[in-house]
């Protein structure tokens, strides 16, 4: 890495924002109240430093899905390659979102049409009014549906209308909505996939999506439309369906937030719109050469003793390449 480079270890969740470090572990009890940062902590968009640095975006949770806000960084303990390192920068940051809705519109999603529309609807009911959005539809192949736009009313109509038919590549949706994030206004990306996660038509795989993901800033949740029982009348591809979006969402520091009841739908349009602004932004300067290598990252919260937490962030990244 170069000298005076900032690097952002993955972000997107596939939701990363910047490129940050995300994954998913439990973490110690909490800590009281404290003192937010000051002016002496920078806020991500301003870092000026004159050595390598690795920012990275973590967001905590209380075991009932809550935001965690109160925490220093003293609350954190940060290793890369299972060595310690000096957590040198600190912020909290509510930052807009650049964020790629996927619609699944293949043959499964017949019947669990409604409840994407209204997961979706809700959704965009929290959205700030500096956030953009773009929608991939997906059957047995994706489409870019609407381009980046801050009029989220064209998406929410375009999904209602959509009609379900098709296998399902859900998979090459994914690398689709990778390259359209490239034209993203905002720092802070993120892929949001409504889906039951069933893919029996995509060329890519799963391995393949995985090192694309790592490589990329961005981080993935998922509004899981899943039937209440996956019997053996299902396909494998359909029973299979919930644990491999889980493992995508997991992977990048996002989540999956299942879509049960309509009346559930407003809290979990919430809980997901805190996931992708309300973060802790980590930063550290290792020692890197730039040979490409992966470099594996763990974070833990420190034993308080105010119970069991959740901290989202991304397991690793990828050293630039001279």
């Amino acid at each position: 890495m170069a000298k005076g480079t900032v690097c952002w270890a993955g972000t997107a969740i596939l939701f990363s924002w910047v490129t940050g470090a995300y994954a998913w572990q439990s973490a110690g009890p909490l800590a009281p109240p404290r003192e937010r940062p000051t002016s002496e902590t920078p806020s991500p968009a301003n870092l000026r430093v004159d050595s390598s640095l690795v920012l990275i975006p973590v967001h905590v949770t209380s075991l009932q899905g809550g935001p965690i806000t109160n925490l220093t960084k003293e609350d954190f303990a940060l290793f890369q390659d299972g060595v310690r390192q000096d957590i040198t920068h600190f912020a909290q940051d509510d930052a807009p979102v650049s964020a790629g809705v996927l619609l699944d519109t293949s043959g499964s999603m017949k019947n669990k049409m409604a409840r994407a529309s209204a997961a979706a609807a809700a959704f965009f009911e929290s959205a700030s009014p500096q956030d953009e959005f773009f929608l991939v539809e997906f059957n047995s192949r994706p489409k870019l549906k609407v381009p980046f736009t801050r009029e989220w009313s064209q998406i929410i109509e375009e999904i209602a209308h959509a009609k379900a038919s098709g296998f399902t590549a859900l998979l090459d949706a994914v690398y689709l909505a990778a390259a359209e994030m490239k034209h993203a206004k905002n720092s802070r990306k993120a892929l949001i996939i409504l889906s039951d996660g069933g893919d029996n038509f995509s060329r890519r795989s799963l391995r393949q999506l995985r090192s694309t993901l790592v490589e990329s800033d961005l981080q993935v949740y998922v509004l899981g439309v899943y039937d209440s029982d996956y019997s053996v009348r299902h396909p494998s591809e359909e029973r299979r369906g919930p644990s491999l979006l889980d493992e995508v969402a997991l992977d990048t520091g996002g989540r999956d937030f299942p879509v049960g009841e309509i009346a559930e739908l407003h809290e979990i349009g919430v809980q997901l719109s805190r996931d992708l602004r309300n973060q802790y932004v980590l930063g550290y300067s290792p020692r890197i050469e730039a040979n490409g290598k992966y470099h594996q990252v763990k974070l833990t919260v420190l034993p308080k003793e105010h119970g069991q937490i959740h901290a989202y962030y991304r397991r690793g990244y990828y050293a630039p390449e001279q």
